[in-house]
């Protein structure tokens, strides 16, 4: 991980563009952008003055900051929240993508947070069948979100 402090806002809005690219905020996404808006700690108002401006094409701040050891708790909820969803769409696979960018979190990193939210998930279920679906989920996840995050590192090289 870089270290480096990202901007709230940014991060908040950039997220939300990804998820308004096809025009349609689904029920899935919508809960995944109100955890990210919870975890980066925005006030009620902020995500609605974001998505107006977004709307407006208008410029907004970079928000509060948020610390490298935030941005990991943020990505390990909002990946929480995507993999109890069990069949995630483009844009949710693209939004773990995006937030692992933006939080420069790397293999070692994710792999830490992967196992995390494994035991999490275990501690939580006692239903072997529902565990082996959500981590069947959580593996088809990081797969396709670490092949996502590669490309995005490649193009961005």
């Amino acid at each position: 991980m870089s270290g480096e402090n990202v901007g709230a806002l940014n991060v908040f809005r950039t997220t939300t563009e990804i998820m308004l690219r096809d025009g349609v905020l689904t029920r899935e996404e919508k809960r995944l952008i109100i955890k990210l808006a919870n975890a980066l700690g925005l006030s009620p108002e902020e995500p609605a003055e974001v998505y107006a401006a977004i709307r407006e094409k208008r410029e907004t701040g970079p928000g509060e900051e948020v610390t490298p050891n935030e941005q990991k708790l943020v990505y390990k909820l909002v990946f929480e929240v995507a993999i109890v969803n069990a069949s995630l769409s483009k844009d949710e696979f693209a939004v773990l993508a995006h937030l692992r960018g933006e939080f420069n979190i790397d293999d070692e990193d994710h792999s830490r947070i992967e196992a995390d939210l494994r035991d999490m998930i275990r501690q939580k279920t006692e239903d072997e069948n529902v565990v082996d679906k959500l981590l069947g989920t959580l593996k088809d996840s990081v797969s396709l979100v670490g092949s996502l995050f590669d490309s995005v590192r490649t193009k961005s090289a």
